[in-house]
């Protein structure tokens, strides 16, 4: 949870709302004309904007060395793509999510958490030559098209596509919409199965231009199917439902689909390919923070704690814990109730009863007063008020922590089942609510990706309780699926305290 980075998705929608029927522009991928709503021009102005916006959401990684390295990695494909004269910007945000995307006019990002799991400067080419893919092959200004017509601005179809795609409707900021975002939403995030299939096509293309080998594309996928197979087998360990599907992200194709196009794609390039800068590129990622970072709060086990805002609480045997730039969610075991909490900008109010009533829009209902380990806190249940004058159900609590900051802590559930069930729980972890203690100041140490030779006890070896097991080892080095083990005395992947 980062509270001073979040994107109101409320401004993007309203900040650019550009009006007219499109031009007609030739796309440099194919050669062909097509009505758009973005010309180059409008690209990279409304790309800038957008960059703002999303450097506020996320932040970026404070080392200076690792962006220039990428961006330089990013700069040389973008040198050899369909549109070499846009003013391209690599850079590498500060998020644990494995992901990567971009936005019109040239403005590419991968986050930290994607790198900690490449194998190689080639590997990350793959990455990052996709999302220059969706940029060359104008996808983002496609999709600002499609959904003109819908009411909505080019800048907000781009922006929010992008804020969609990494971490879903949860990236807004204001209070009220947190309660209930439209599902619609998610809708505008979609690239076509078409599109992610041809930026795959193009990033491998990319790569065979900067004699990377294409088959590395094959490594990335494969690397994002692993994912997929990890996650599974830790629900069904800790009893918790299988996700459904195999796809990385709602918006792409399925990684089984990828990895039979992309080895087909990699197989029409021939060449002779350099190294795949292995070595250089596990010395950039050297030192990197890996899983949350101090400024967006730690997950330790079934604990959160935030140690610039000096707080903690503590999920029920169970639950899961959410972190997101915008809000920290604990989410029940089926995955129907939640209880999310929002760090409350000062803007909204400072007296509990302003922040429930302009902030959350409580209409009638019953206010409890009271306190959680000794902080300030108002309960409400009852009804809020929403756009079109109607109401529905809220039920939230008010707390004022350490330095005056107040949090906003909602109840949320797909339906009144789900919330019965949850409620013990949710009102459970509430109550763990807590300035940290000096016990969480001590837990609430950020990780690091680190390098050391690889032993002959294995992965088994280098495993630290609390930290990381064998099987999270073998997923950080590529290896969760099987392969070759590496060699004794091979620089390897590992997770410690910094």
């Amino acid at each position: 949870m980062q509270p001073n980075r979040r994107l109101s998705l409320a401004i993007a929608l309203t900040a650019a709302l550009l009006a007219g029927c499109g031009t007609q522009v030739v796309n440099p991928v194919t050669g062909k004309t097509e009505l758009s709503a973005m010309d180059e021009r409008t690209e990279i102005a409304e790309g800038k904007k957008g960059h703002e916006l999303i450097l506020a959401e996320y932040g970026v990684v404070k080392d200076a060395r690792l962006q220039a390295y990428v961006n330089q990695v990013g700069q040389r494909l973008a040198a050899q793509s369909h549109r070499p004269a846009l003013p391209w910007t690599f850079t590498v945000l500060d998020s644990p999510e494995i992901n990567a995307f971009a936005l019109p006019g040239g403005y590419v990002y991968v986050t930290r958490g994607i790198l900690a799991y490449m194998e190689s400067e080639a590997d990350m080419a793959g990455v990052i030559g996709h999302e220059i893919g969706h940029v060359t092959a104008r996808h983002g200004a496609q999709r600002a098209t499609r959904q003109q017509n819908a009411g909505l601005g080019v800048l907000a179809a781009s922006v929010l596509g992008a804020v969609l795609e990494s971490q879903g409707v949860s990236g807004a900021a204001d209070l009220s919409s947190q309660v209930a975002q439209g599902v619609a939403a998610g809708y505008i995030a979609k690239y076509s199965r078409e599109q992610e299939l041809q930026a795959d096509t193009l990033g491998a293309e990319y790569l065979a231009r900067n004699r990377y080998n294409p088959s590395n594309m094959v490594d990335v996928i494969q690397v994002l199917k692993s994912q997929e197979v990890y996650a599974a087998d830790q629900a069904r360990a800790e009893g918790r439902p299988v996700r459904e599907g195999d796809d990385w992200l709602a918006s792409h194709p399925s990684n089984v689909q990828r990895l039979q196009s992309i080895r087909q794609n990699a197989a029409a390039h021939k060449g002779q390919y350099g190294d795949d800068g292995r070595e250089r590129f596990l010395q950039a990622i050297r030192g990197m923070t890996f899983g949350d970072s101090p400024e967006q709060g730690l997950v330790r086990g079934q604990n959160f704690y935030h140690p610039e805002l000096g707080i903690g609480l503590t999920a029920q045997p169970g639950w899961r814990i959410q972190n997101s730039p915008s809000a920290l969610s604990f989410v029940s075991p089926q995955g129907d109730a939640a209880l999310r909490m929002l760090a409350v900008p000062p803007k909204t109010g400072t007296t509990h009863d302003a922040i429930l009533k302009d902030g959350l829009k409580a209409n009638q209902g019953r206010v409890t007063r009271g306190t959680i380990n000794g902080l300030a806190a108002t309960h409400f249940a009852g009804t809020r008020l929403v756009n079109n004058g109607q109401t529905q159900p809220l039920e939230a609590t008010i707390v004022t922590g350490p330095n005056n900051a107040n949090y906003a802590l909602l109840y949320l559930a797909a339906n009144d089942a789900a919330r019965n069930r949850a409620m013990a729980a949710m009102n459970a972890t509430e109550k763990t609510f807590r300035p940290l203690s000096a016990a969480d100041a001590r837990n609430a140490r950020p990780w690091a990706v680190n390098l050391v030779p690889f032993p002959r006890g294995g992965f088994a070896a280098l495993q630290t309780p609390g930290v990381s097991t064998e099987r999270q080892l073998r997923l950080l080095n590529g290896l969760y699926d099987g392969g070759s083990e590496p060699r004794v005395g091979q620089l390897v992947k590992v997770v410690g305290v910094r």
